[in-house]
């Protein structure tokens, strides 16, 4: 008789067992074979997303290339067997030059890296469209303010490309929602840019604009092209010891709205032996001394300027300098994927400008913790580099990602705006 209930009960718990295998709820791995057993964190692989389809128009090279080299005539649309690489003396203009190396990257044939979009040259077959309107060279090359005669130039850009866009059907078809322009420089497309409020714009940040012109919901933050050399060879014994510099920060200390705080910040920090805070200006002589000046420090001081981000942080970034930034309306490009937290520290208007607050904090920053966020820093700082050709996971390639992460509400107002009779009539309820 009891032989008979433990056969049954042996017989019960194999049934048991081999239907929660069979349903998923055991792992006879972590049972037979321990050592088998997956890790926690671990996802199982998956095939990745395919490629966003991109059209880019042909715009003549006035809209684009042609500004790098202002002496050619040529005015056929470039192409990947003409593609000009980007002037080194270019200066602080590289900062803004995401435009450039976005389009090269729709441009570059190779098959050598996972694309995150490929170009194609049938619209209809397009997720996306990309307007290769140099938005931010053309400011930085045809005047500076408004009333310099060349920027006519800027001016009549903006006019003709509204125009060609207006007459293309696909810019018709959807409102412009679908299509991706860069305007990195907060003075990038400024006669006409209302008229692009729809599109997907890439921006550094909103420091300048109005939420019904550029927020979060449509557009992609990008970060600046870093204009400091990277950082490649950092392998020191004691990376914490050889960073002798508590806190740096070298650049323009009278700036415009939140770059106020610079100034004030100057007083505040002055008389400490292990904090440089030094006013600069950008030549490629003082390039040079930041780069040295950031490999050398354990804290790279990043205050608005006149806009929340400045290209001081990606230079950071590239330098493996942990950023600390005071900034009270900063938007940081990739923050879907990126944790900012894990290598940088961020202090409000408030905190930074309490005499001591700060650099007494920092004093007291663990080194263990540093060393995590310096190994941080080199971990994701590929994904601060723009270059042709593109590699994987490379800041174009995430920009694109983002762009793609974007599409899902733009499809969602084109078809809403092709059915509805009333325009904006959820809005307008709203109102009443």
């Amino acid at each position: 008789m009891y032989g008979k209930f433990v056969l049954s009960f042996v017989f019960v718990l194999i049934l048991l067992i081999s239907y929660s295998i069979f349903i998923g709820t055991v792992d006879i791995r972590s049972y037979s074979f321990p050592l088998l057993k997956s890790p926690p964190a671990a996802r199982p692989p998956c095939a990745s997303d395919p490629p966003l389809r991109v059209y880019m128009y042909d715009l003549p090279r006035r809209f684009n290339v042609g500004m790098l080299n202002r002496r050619s005539s040529v005015e056929t649309p470039v192409t990947a067997h003409d593609w000009p690489p980007w002037p080194k003396n270019s200066g602080l203009k590289r900062q803004h030059s995401v435009e450039y190396w976005m389009m090269g990257s729709l441009l570059y044939e190779g098959g050598d890296y996972h694309r995150e979009a490929i170009r194609v040259s049938d619209p209809e077959l397009a997720d996306a469209f990309f307007v290769p309107f140099f938005s931010s060279l053309s400011f930085n090359s045809h005047g500076h303010n408004m009333t310099d005669p060349a920027t006519k130039i800027d001016r009549q850009l903006q006019i003709d490309l509204i125009e060609l866009l207006r007459k293309s059907k696909y810019w018709q078809r959807s409102g412009g929602r679908d299509h991706v322009i860069p305007m990195t420089h907060p003075n990038a497309f400024r006669f006409l840019r209302d008229q692009v409020n729809e599109s997907i714009q890439v921006v550094v940040d909103f420091g300048r604009y109005p939420k019904g012109m550029s927020n979060l919901k449509k557009d992609v933050v990008a970060p600046y092209v870093h204009v400091v050399d990277s950082f490649t060879d950092d392998e020191p014994q004691d990376p914490y010891e050889s960073r002798t510099t508590l806190l740096f920060f070298r650049g323009r200390t009278f700036r415009k709205d939140e770059g106020v705080v610079r100034v004030k910040l100057a007083k505040i920090l002055a008389g400490y032996d292990d904090v440089h805070y030094e006013r600069s200006v950008a030549t490629a002589e003082n390039i040079k001394a930041s780069s040295k000046g950031m490999r050398s420090s354990k804290f790279c001081l990043h205050p608005a300027g006149d806009t929340p981000s400045s290209c001081r942080l990606f230079d950071a970034i590239v330098s493996h300098c942990i950023p600390v930034i005071v900034s009270d309306q900063i938007e940081l490009p990739f923050e879907d994927e990126i944790d900012y937290t894990h290598f940088s520290v961020f202090f409000s208007f408030k905190e930074a400008l309490q005499p001591g607050h700060m650099i007494n904090q920092l004093r007291k920053f663990p080194k263990e913790k540093w060393l995590d966020m310096w190994r941080q820093l080199k971990h994701v700082s590929h994904h601060y580099e723009f270059q042709y050709p593109p590699k994987n996971e490379d800041a174009v390639n995430m920009l694109w990602k983002q762009v793609k992460h974007k599409l899902p509400d733009a499809r969602l107002s084109v078809h809403r705006s092709r059915r509805l009779k009333i325009p904006d009539w959820w809005r307008r309820r709203r109102l009443f």
